[in-house]
């Protein structure tokens, strides 16, 4: 059986809350490819809202951007195995809780998770059982000129997402990685798959770069 069509024996087992999984290197375009799928079917997805024991930002509202908690309160709920997956940045903890997504999940929507590699492979151990989508820019080259072209970073710092990426697109050919990839070349192509596979299509994925360029 082709690999075509494994995914669409599998599509026909999922349901139109089955959690789906976006991972890809920063500056590949995950996010607004999610925010255009969330303005056309708003109706359809919405993200779970994660746990953080980072401070509220300027405007932010506990339970609406994130759930705002202690470093303790954060720990306990790990050692409760209340987390699909987490992961810590610039000393905070981050984590998708099973409630949260079973929020999402309660209101009809289908619940999308925009995490690294080191959460995906945290989620293959649960029994979630999500679609993964693995977004991939078309060469190493494109992708360092989009994150130069942000202006947000230093040199420096685009050089680590870089070295990011590697280890990223690496993780995604691995057998059993994710179900689709979608190189975002072009924007519009690159949604109308993603569109598709959000809403249960099945399509033919695209091939992963090579990482020497």
């Amino acid at each position: 059986m082709s690999r075509f069509h494994q995914l669409i024996q599998r599509a026909s087992t999922m349901t139109a809350t089955t959690p789906l999984v976006v991972f890809g290197p920063s500056g590949v375009g995950k996010g607004t490819l999610i925010k255009r799928l969330f303005a056309d079917y708003p109706d359809k997805f919405a993200f779970s809202v994660s746990h953080t024991t980072r401070a509220p930002r300027p405007g932010e509202t506990d339970g609406k951007e994130y759930h705002f908690v202690t470093q303790d309160t954060f720990k306990s709920l790990l050692s409760e195995n209340a987390f699909i997956e987490h992961a810590q940045f610039s000393g905070n903890f981050y984590g998708t809780s099973v409630r949260a997504i079973e929020a999402v999940q309660s209101t009809g929507r289908r619940c999308i998770l925009d995490i690294e590699s080191q959460g995906v492979r945290q989620v293959k151990e649960t029994d979630l059982h999500p679609v993964y989508v693995f977004i991939s820019p078309p060469s190493m080259g494109v992708l360092r000129e989009r994150l130069r072209g942000r202006a947000t970073d230093s040199e420096e710092a685009i050089q680590k997402r870089l070295a990011t990426a590697i280890v990223e697109i690496s993780y995604a050919r691995e057998e059993g990685a994710c179900d689709y990839i979608i190189v975002n070349d072009d924007l519009d192509t690159a949604y109308n798959k993603f569109r598709d596979v959000a809403l249960g299509n099945p399509i033919q994925g695209d091939t992963l770069p090579p990482l020497d360029d």
